[in-house]
């Protein structure tokens, strides 16, 4: 009994002269995380490192504070003397989980205290659908291929999947990345979705619908509707392509009307009021009868000024030429 009792004020002790703030640190692939410890200030001058292993007498020292280890690029142990004891590793991995040591050498037995690192997978985002292809250029209109691809922007180990909703369940189409959608593949209209995961989380995309116009193994004709992206109408196209032959040939072709009425006031009809074209040729015809009116009245008092001109140099003349009176 009393074999125990000791055994429990060591362990009391012990735990007083070294305490860090976290006994179990979880974090993510990738990630960092930092540990800070304070110790009996009779300790300062003691070696301080940091220890991985299930045992604290097994443990391997991956860093010290004195660097008699060496250094490590992913794990840092600083002593700030009275101000504590900070761990810090960067760039966790999945084998980077267990339990590990901080400790401070001391004669006869060593003062560590343990703790538990646990790493985790970071959560996936909410994939985005992107087709390879504009959807714009009416390739689906004559059956031709198009590839969507499902973009996940955080996670790890990310695992991809396509789903075709069915009733009562939906159906596993494949599990990739990348979908190809393909007249064999398309016989009817289809609603599917990717879905991502790994081992801490899992979303889903928006639906991507698939509307099948004309099916056929070589040659159908589809739409494909992704939220953000414009598609293009096949309705037209496809009429264009579906239309039965006639039994009749012309032997001329039928050229087009290039001699077209372009009279100004007919082009109300193009879309563009009336009232609007009458008051644009109407200040048009102002604007030119303004500027022959001021022309006009510019000319007009030139000649005027000509003539006052004329007037002042002949009476300048005449007084020149009359002879001075005697006295």
């Amino acid at each position: 009994m009393r074999t125990l009792s000791l055994l429990l004020l060591l362990l009391l002790h012990a735990s007083l002269q070294l305490k860090c703030d976290k006994n179990t640190i979880t974090a993510h692939i990738g990630g960092e995380f930092l540990l800070s410890c304070s110790y009996d200030t009779q300790l300062l001058l003691s070696n301080k490192y940091w220890c991985q292993g299930e045992s604290k007498r097994t443990c391997k020292v991956l860093v010290d504070s004195e660097g008699k280890i060496g250094t490590s690029q992913w794990a840092h142990i600083i002593d700030a003397r009275r101000r504590g004891l900070f761990v810090r590793v960067l760039g966790l991995q999945r084998k980077d989980s267990g339990v590990y040591w901080v400790g401070i050498d001391k004669p006869y037995a060593d003062i560590m205290t343990s703790v538990n690192v646990v790493v985790t997978e970071v959560p996936v985002s909410k994939p985005q659908l992107r087709p390879l292809i504009s959807l714009m250029e009416a390739s689906t209109c004559q059956g031709g291929p198009v590839t969507v691809r499902c973009v996940c922007s955080r996670g790890s180990g990310v695992r991809y999947a396509w789903y075709r909703h069915t009733h009562p369940e939906d159906v596993l189409l494949q599990s990739s990345a990348d979908l190809q959608l393909t007249c064999v593949s398309l016989q009817e209209d289809a609603q599917l979705y990717c879905s991502v995961s790994n081992a801490v989380s899992s979303e889903r995309s928006e639906t991507l619908r698939v509307t099948v116009i004309t099916p056929a193994h070589t040659l159908c004709s589809y739409v494909v509707h992704m939220q953000d992206q414009a598609v293009y109408d096949c309705t037209v196209s496809t009429t264009a392509r579906t239309t039965p032959p006639t039994t009749c040939h012309t032997t001329e072709e039928i050229q087009p009307d290039n001699h077209t009425e372009t009279h100004p006031f007919l082009r109300a009809f193009t879309g563009v009021p009336l009232w609007y074209t009458m008051l644009r040729w109407g200040s048009f015809a102002s604007l030119v009868i303004f500027i022959c009116v001021f022309i006009t009245c510019a000319n007009v008092t030139d000649k005027h000024a000509r003539k006052r001109r004329r007037r002042r140099r002949r009476r300048r003349d005449g007084i020149r030429g009359r002879p001075k009176s005697a006295c």
